[in-house]
C-alpha cells in the first residue's frame, strides 16, 4: 500500500495517506451528516455537511494516533518501523522487523486498542461536558459519535485474529506457551482467515436480506482480513526460510553505475544501460550513490527532456531501501515489496558495494526451499 501524500515525520515516523481515504472521509462524513440532519433539522445544510467531514477527519487522526502507537511502542521495543499509510480499511503501521520477544509482541499490539479505547473515553467526557454548559447539539452529537466509532475500533482490533491487534496478541501469547513463533503466526493467521469469512458469508446474507450497503461493506472487510492473513502467514513462512541469512550471501556484487553528470540522452544510447538492466545506481564525482534510474522511466520522457541530467528522472537515495552487508536479510523483505523499483541497494560506509532485486529473493528462497546445503555453506 504506496502513500498518495506524505503527512510528515511525526513521532520521527513518516506518515502518508493513501488516495482511498477520500472515500472513507466521504463515507463517514456524510453518513454522520444524515444523522445530525435527521436528530438537529432545520439547519443549513452546509452545516451537516461541514460538521460531518470534521468529525471524520478527526477519525482519521484518532486512527493516525492509533497506529503511531504501535511505531513508538515498537521501536521502544528494537522493532524497526518503516512507516504509516492511512488508507481505506483505517492505517497500516509497517514494521521491518519482528518482536524479539512474546512480551515485546503483547506490548506492541495491546497499545493500538488501548489508544483507541482511551480516545474514545476521552471523546464521551468531552460530550457529556459539552452538553452541561451548551445543552444538546451538533458538537455532542458529533463529540458523542467520535466517542462510538473509537470504542468500535478499540474492540474490533482487538478480536483475536490476525492480521488485527487481538490477532498478534493471540500470537504473542501462544508464542508464550509454546515457545514456537511460526506456530503462533499459524494459528493467529487461521483465526484471521476464519473470522474474514464469517464476515464474508454475513455481508452476503445481508446483500440477500437487502442491506445491501451493509453487506458490502462486510464483505469488503472480510476479504481484507481473509487476504491479509493469508499474506501474514506467507511472509512468516518466508522469514523462518531466510532466518540466519545475511546481505552479503545474496546480493550481486559490484552493479553497473551511472555517473549523475550522464544526460538522459546519452543514457538511452549506450548499449550499456539500455540491454543489460532494467535499473542502475546513480552515483556523484565521488562513487557514492545518489539514487536509481530506471529504463523504463527514463524512455517514458518526451524527447525535449533528454537533454536534462539522469538525476532529474532518478528515485532519490531517501526512496530506495538500504542495507549494509551484515544486515539480516529478512529486515528487507517488507522494503523490497514497497520500492518503487523492487530494489535496494547495498551501501558499506556510504559506498556502493552491492544491490539486490526481488528476483534475488525469489531465487535465494526457491534454492533453500529444495535444499538445506544453502545455511551451511561458507561465504
Amino acid at each position: 500500500m504506496k502513500a498518495t501524500l506524505s503527512l510528515g515525520r511525526p513521532a520521527g515516523v513518516r506518515v502518508g495517506v493513501h488516495w482511498s481515504v477520500l472515500v472513507i472521509v466521504v463515507v463517514l462524513g456524510l453518513g454522520l451528516a444524515g444523522r445530525l440532519a435527521e436528530v438537529y433539522p432545520g439547519r443549513p445544510g452546509w452545516v451537516y455537511w461541514l460538521t460531518g467531514l470534521a468529525a471524520a477527519v478527526v477519525f482519521l487522526l484518532s486512527l493516525l494516533a492509533h497506529e503511531l502507537s504501535h511505531a513508538v511502542v515498537a521501536r521502544r521495543n528494537g522493532v524497526e518501523v518503516g512507516d504509516i499509510t492511512l488508507w481505506l480499511l483505517g492505517g497500516v503501521a509497517r514494521l521491518r522487523s519482528e518482536s524479539p520477544s512474546p512480551g515485546a509482541e503483547l506490548r506492541i499490539a495491546g497499545v493500538g486498542p488501548l489508544v483507541s479505547l482511551l480516545l474514545a473515553v476521552g471523546f464521551g467526557l468531552a460530550a457529556g461536558l459539552a452538553g452541561i454548559v451548551a445543552g444538546a447539539g451538533l458538537l455532542v452529537e458529533s463529540l458523542a459519535w467520535l466517542a462510538g466509532i473509537n470504542l468500535v475500533l478499540a474492540v474490533f482490533n482487538a478480536l483475536p485474529a490476525a492480521p488485527l491487534d487481538g490477532g498478534r496478541l493471540l500470537r504473542a501469547v501462544v508464542w508464550r506457551r509454546t515457545g514456537d513463533p511460526l506456530r503462533a503466526t499459524a494459528v493467529a493467521t487461521g483465526a484471521g482467515k476464519a473470522l474474514g469469512w464469517v464476515l464474508i458469508g454475513t455481508g452476503l446474507y445481508l446483500v440477500f436480506l437487502g442491506a445491501v450497503f451493509s453487506g458490502f461493506w462486510l464483505v469488503v472487510v472480510g476479504w481484507f482480513l481473509t487476504a491479509m492473513a493469508t499474506a501474514e502467514g506467507g511472509r512468516a513462512k518466508l522469514r523462518e526460510l531466510l532466518s540466519g541469512v545475511s546481505v552479503r550471501q545474496v546480493m550481486s556484487t559490484g552493479p553497473v553505475v551511472v555517473p549523475a553528470s550522464l544526460s538522459v540522452r546519452e543514457f538511452l544510447a549506450d548499449p550499456l544501460y539500455r540491454y543489460r538492466h532494467s535499473a542502475f545506481p546513480v552515483v556523484g564525482p565521488d562513487q557514492r550513490p545518489v539514487g536509481l534510474v530506471t529504463v523504463k522511466t527514463v524512455t517514458g520522457l518526451p524527447e525535449e527532456e533528454h537533454d536534462a541530467p539522469v538525476t532529474s528522472a532518478m528515485i532519490p537515495l531517501e526512496d530506495i531501501p538500504t542495507a549494509r552487508p551484515g544486515d539480516p536479510l529478512v529486515h528487507l523483505l517488507t522494503d523490497l515489496d514497497t520500492s518503487p523499483a523492487h530494489r535496494a541497494l547495498v551501501l558499506e560506509d556510504g559506498r556502493l558495494v552491492g544491490m539486490i532485486t526481488s528476483s534475488d529473493i525469489s531465487r535465494v528462497t526457491t534454492w533453500l526451499a529444495s535444499s538445506a546445503a544453502w545455511r551451511f555453506r561458507a561465504f
